[in-house]
């Protein structure tokens, strides 16, 4: 991919666009186009339509839209499912029209059913029903991914890359326990309690579910190979995962330790857990020479000294 390449990221101030971003100029990508919401909103078509025609982007990266944890999912599935749907549409009509030379589309893990074979292959989406904690998002992004699909089989053309990562997480996610996304929700949770000297905190279900978790950066990465048009594509789409997960005991256990909370831990054994487990096969994304370089324990660290670097949170107690 030339550096001088029109690079559309939409969604860049968010957890992926923004890691992508960062990636792309470090590497001396020099022309990115990095619209505000304000300069343009993505689920206006009509708009969406005249930036690509005055901006003419080679490559798109589409990180925007709405996501959220198991709260959000539970109390507000229309304000996740509608926006993304509209999003997905205008953006990627906009790709096809314009003759973007490829676009990166990101999906879900959410979209896998709530029983099945672990690892999840590529080939066992449609072998079930999702989770119904969170099946209006993956609704969503089974609709995004699979005009994706349809735009490559019309089209007989394969500028359509749909990923399928799984718990993405690093700095601009949202750390708001009522609707983050789990790792970066425990994280305020816990500063907040280490910072208060809490003799506990209680967390949602049994803490037996077992995740897998994907440090932004190495997505990013993964993203920059997928970029290269000149690759020869496997069959998609790809799911993107760093191999190995953890339960959500172990997690919290981590980022206790990590934020310096030496309290309890209570499980709220009432509230629901999801999936049981969600492990991808990420062999399709290895084939192509990906391999993430980021430990869950050091990502976790690593995201802790960012995030307390952030104003808001930078008066806060320190962990000994």
């Amino acid at each position: 991919m030339n550096k001088n390449a029109a690079i559309l990221v939409a969604g860049h101030t968010g957890l992926i666009g923004s890691a992508v971003t960062r990636l792309l100029q470090a590497q001396g990508y020099a022309n990115l186009l990095l619209p505000t919401r304000r300069e343009l909103e993505l689920s206006d078509a009509a708009a969406v339509a005249t930036y690509f025609a005055r901006h003419r982007p080679e490559y798109l990266v589409l990180a925007a839209g709405e996501s959220g944890g198991i709260q959000r999912n539970q109390h507000f599935p229309a304000d996740l499912m509608r926006p993304n749907l509209a999003i997905q549409a205008a953006v990627l009509e906009a790709a096809h029209t314009h003759g973007i030379k490829r676009t990166i589309f990101f999906a879900s893990s959410c979209m896998y059913p709530k029983v099945c074979a672990q690892p999840m292959a590529e080939e066992s989406l449609y072998s079930g029903h999702p989770e119904p904690t969170s099946i209006a998002y993956a609704t969503a992004k089974m609709a995004g991914l699979q005009l994706c699909l349809a735009y490559n089989r019309q089209y007989g053309e394969t500028r359509f890359i749909p990923v399928i990562p799984n718990s993405v997480y690093g700095p601009n996610d949202d750390f708001d326990p009522a609707s983050g996304h789990v790792l970066s929700a425990l994280l305020q949770r816990f500063h907040a309690a280490s910072a208060a000297a809490s003799r506990e905190v209680t967390l949602w279900g049994s803490g037996t579910p077992r995740r897998e978790f994907l440090h932004a950066d190495d997505l990013a990465e993964a993203c920059l190979v997928l970029l290269d048009e000149t690759l020869a594509t496997p069959a998609l789409p790809i799911n993107i995962g760093p191999g190995t997960d953890v339960s959500i005991r172990e997690l919290a256990e981590i980022i206790a330790e990590v934020t310096g909370f030496a309290g309890q831990i209570v499980w709220d054994r009432d509230k629901p857990d999801g999936a049981p487990r969600k492990l991808l096969d990420s062999s399709r994304m290895r084939a192509l020479g990906w391999t993430p370089r980021r430990s869950l324990q050091q990502g976790i660290q690593d995201l802790y000294d960012w995030y307390r670097q952030q104003p808001a949170h930078s008066s806060r107690k320190q962990p000994s």
